[in-house]
């Protein structure tokens, strides 16, 4: 069987690329499932808002008080981090994608905001870094399992 028979070739190319909503690079099966279309501005807005939500009670938990300028002391090392993991997954692509975008922004702000708050003398004790995990695991990716529940219905 040569080339052409095998769907191999740039006969078989030209016909796929000829067929509505169909590339050479990605598979057919990946391009029919619908994807949440959430605004990017609308994703950060969210996961900036978890962030602050998981600083605000940690704060309050410790009663370090609500002042904005102790909130922003909190935050800044996980806002840092949330900005690397959604750069670095390039979650603007698809901001509402669970993979690779609130992989990026859960794992991002966690493991960045940490080596922030250890270079700015800031506490990282074992039981912070789990309940990181697990608070901004939940908020961050949970937001973009809800509304691609939402969005494909």
């Amino acid at each position: 069987m040569n080339d052409q028979q095998a769907g191999h070739g740039p006969a078989a190319y030209a016909d796929r690329m000829r067929r509505p909503g169909l590339t050479a690079s990605r598979p057919a099966a990946s391009r029919t499932r619908p994807v949440p279309r959430v605004p990017r501005a609308a994703a950060v807005v969210l996961d900036v808002c978890c962030v602050l939500v998981f600083v605000a009670i940690g704060r309050a938990s410790h009663h370090d008080g609500d002042s904005l300028s102790g909130l922003a002391s909190t935050a800044w090392p996980f806002l840092a981090g949330l900005a690397a993991g959604l750069a670095a997954t390039r979650a603007w692509r698809r901001p509402a994608a669970i993979v690779p975008a609130g992989l990026g922004a859960w794992l991002g702000t966690v493991a960045v905001g940490m080596l922030l708050r250890v270079v700015a003398g800031q506490g990282t004790a074992l039981a912070f870094i789990g309940v990181a995990l697990a608070f901004l695991g939940l908020f961050l990716l949970g937001w973009r399992a809800v509304a691609a529940v939402l969005l494909r219905s």
